[in-house]
């Protein structure tokens, strides 16, 4: 008996988005509209890549993105969650994919000590150059016309058990812990067994419905949370069985 725990970053794990968070870094906590105005839908990580440049370009150093990013708060109840997982390792196998970054869940997940929960994080990657500016990249290239052009979370996760299937590992029950709109895709991909854990008012909890209303609902289970009690109370109940 193993389990698969999938876990979305930001505003799931972390209360917020990682990425306008470090806006606090910036000139007056706040960037010019020209900067503002140039995100294209499906090029977020473009646009973080000017908003890197813009406060590298305002000497912001990257011990003080850190000492922000590590600000943030986590979601309610998820401290306990990961502290829970964290004792229970040898029934859950625990993934982070997210459309944030390497170098921000880093720092998050280390400062908290909590970077030792997660088998694997599937992210941007990102690393400061040698001028002390933060790039990012995309994660890999994909095909889905679904997702962002940088991310398909579905692909991630199906890449993710095919490797761990051809080490002998497979899983009970796969649980998808997330809020956005991206979150859909992989959602969509789950079997009738796992279950998806959408939070409670959040795109992917909307997106959900619609989808049961118009008749063609998802497969899995749907569990909704609005707090990462609820969730540890699922996983608590999963292995009383």
């Amino acid at each position: 008996m193993k389990f698969l725990l999938v876990f979305d970053f930001d505003h799931t794990i972390v209360d917020e988005n990682s990425d306008t968070w470090i806006v606090k870094c910036a000139p007056e906590r706040k960037l010019p509209n020209g900067l503002r105005n140039s995100y294209q839908p499906g090029h977020w990580t473009e646009y973080m890549g000017r908003v890197f440049v813009y406060l590298g370009d305002n000497g912001v150093k990257e011990d003080e993105m850190k000492r922000t990013m590590t600000t943030i708060p986590f979601t309610a109840g998820m401290i306990d969650l990961l502290g829970f997982i964290g004792e229970n390792k040898e029934l859950f196998d625990c993934i982070i994919v997210s459309d944030s970054n390497t170098v921000f869940i880093d720092w998050i997940l280390k400062a908290a000590d909590f970077h030792k929960v997660f088998d694997e994080v599937f992210t941007n990657p990102a690393a400061f150059s040698s001028t002390g500016y933060l790039t990012v990249q995309h994660f890999h290239a994909h095909h889905c016309t679904k997702c962002p052009k940088n991310l398909c979370k579905r692909t991630v996760l199906k890449e993710f058990l095919d490797k761990q299937l051809e080490r002998g590992v497979s899983y009970t029950q796969i649980i998808y812990i997330g809020d956005g709109g991206n979150d859909l895709c992989p959602v969509m991909f789950l079997k009738k067994n796992d279950i998806a854990m959408p939070r409670q008012g959040y795109t992917l909890e909307k997106r959900i419905s619609q989808l049961a209303q118009s008749l063609s609902p998802v497969q899995c289970s749907v569990l909704v949370w609005s707090s990462a009690i609820d969730i540890m109370s699922y996983l608590k109940s999963l292995i009383k069985e």
